[in-house]
């Protein structure tokens, strides 16, 4: 399993914290984005400073 995977499988669990409805759902989704994120940047295959402006000068 690589960080990608790792990340988001971390954020839809710490997401599940919240089990009340649709609330929960959509916070259950958005933590997960976030560890899908941050397993991206820590696989390398995603630059946080290319997608904020800020990428390696040329």
């Amino acid at each position: 399993m690589n960080a990608t995977q790792t990340g988001l499988l971390a954020g839809l669990i710490l997401g599940l914290a919240a089990t009340q409805g649709f609330t929960a759902f959509l916070v259950t989704l958005a933590i997960g984005i976030i560890g899908l994120v941050a397993g991206r940047v820590l696989d390398g295959e995603l630059d946080l400073g290319e997608l904020f402006g800020k990428g390696r000068d040329k």
